[in-house]
């Protein structure tokens, strides 16, 4: 498809039956919900001396959660630790804080887990646009955010990021585990609109580095790279171009890629045409891993695979992590549009929830 799609809203908006766009454009909006959503939550003052922090949930779910312990690495006093399975670690116990978090509510794995750590005494909270977990926290007065979605039309957990990431955050600083100056939440809607435009649908092409990048993704399999506080949102970016653009995509660490990707990079010969890694910098790195990056750039060219950078301008780590949110989740969308794909439609997931229930 003509790369002209892009700048062509009529166009988009034909393929885009599901109205991700919408989703896009309400980042800022589903932010300002939760955290006014928020502002009532009450949590018991013993939540404050949990020795853990473990967050139960599925796919776009505990985005928000990687993201947190990424950009917050400093600041969290106790580990994050994100679980994706039934079942929840041995060592959950009355001294643990479990997140449950599940975008629909009803996703059968948080939900396993959840009786599990419920069982062993551990201190829970929800978050969730309703279903079973909605019902849960109200029947055993579980503190809770339960958020209602319009300010994500296309209805995809991935696109309600805004909702998981804020919200996640929210229930850290609720149950005293995180603290965020005054300014925050004013720098981030800022942070939100400068980039929304810059990488919107709005800005031209020419213009705009998130078009461009999905220009340089068509017919590659994307492997983004990032690092320290901004580990979570190139798990985001992979995670997106897997279901938005339909991709094959994932995402690797620096300093970790450095100790066994540069050999790997090598074979099959097909890497050199099919591959394309996208690096996330930034002047906030160790100044050894902003090294690590550059040499890391001079190893792909030996090995004649496609890269292209993005560096963050954002001012502090946290807005950082906005700006590359906003990048990435822009980057796919563009991606599928320039394929021909409805980016909202996952039928194959689809397709495995329904064998599932069989």
């Amino acid at each position: 498809m003509s790369n002209n799609i892009l700048d062509n809203l009529a166009e988009i908006k034909k393929l885009d039956s599901q109205n991700m766009l919408g989703s896009l454009q309400s980042l800022g909006k589903q932010i300002e919900q939760i955290n006014k959503q928020a502002a009532d939550l009450k949590v018991p003052a013993s939540y404050k001396k949990v020795q853990n922090i473990v967050v139960l949930g599925m796919g776009g779910s505990t985005l928000g959660a990687d993201v947190i312990r990424s950009v917050f690495f400093n600041e969290l006093k106790v580990p994050v630790i994100i679980v994706n399975v039934y079942h929840v670690p041995n060592f959950v116990d009355k001294n643990s804080l479990v997140i449950v978090s599940s975008y629909s509510g009803s996703t059968e794995e948080p939900i396993a887990a959840m009786d599990e750590a419920e069982k062993r005494k551990a201190k829970l909270m929800i978050i969730s646009s309703g279903g079973t977990l909605a019902k849960l926290a109200k029947s055993k007065k579980i503190p809770a955010l339960i958020f209602t979605t319009e300010n994500n039309p296309c209805g995809s957990p991935r696109m309600g990021l805004g909702y998981s990431i804020a919200g996640q955050r929210a229930l850290l600083v609720k149950a005293g585990l995180l603290t965020l100056p005054t300014s925050a939440a004013k720098e981030a809607m800022e942070t939100i609109d400068a980039y929304g435009h810059m990488f919107g649908v709005s800005n031209p092409t020419n213009n705009n580095p998130a078009k461009q990048l999905a220009v340089s993704t068509q017919e590659k399999s994307v492997w983004y790279a990032g690092s320290e506080h901004l580990s979570g949102n190139v798990h985001i970016g992979a995670n997106q171009m897997n279901e938005n653009a339909k991709r094959f995509a994932g995402f690797f660490l620096v300093p970790e890629l450095n100790h066994h990707l540069m050999e790997g990079m090598m074979k099959p010969e097909s890497n050199k045409k099919d591959l394309l890694f996208i690096l996330i910098e930034s002047s906030f790195y160790d100044k050894r891993i902003q090294k690590r990056f550059e040499i890391t750039k001079g190893i792909l060219d030996k090995s004649g695979i496609q890269h292209a950078s993005y560096v963050c301008q954002g001012k502090t780590k946290l807005l950082q992590t906005i700006e590359v949110l906003l990048l990435t989740s822009y980057v796919s969308y563009y991606s599928a549009l320039l394929a021909g794909i409805d980016p909202t439609a996952i039928p194959f997931v689809d397709f495995f929830k329904e064998q599932l229930k069989k």
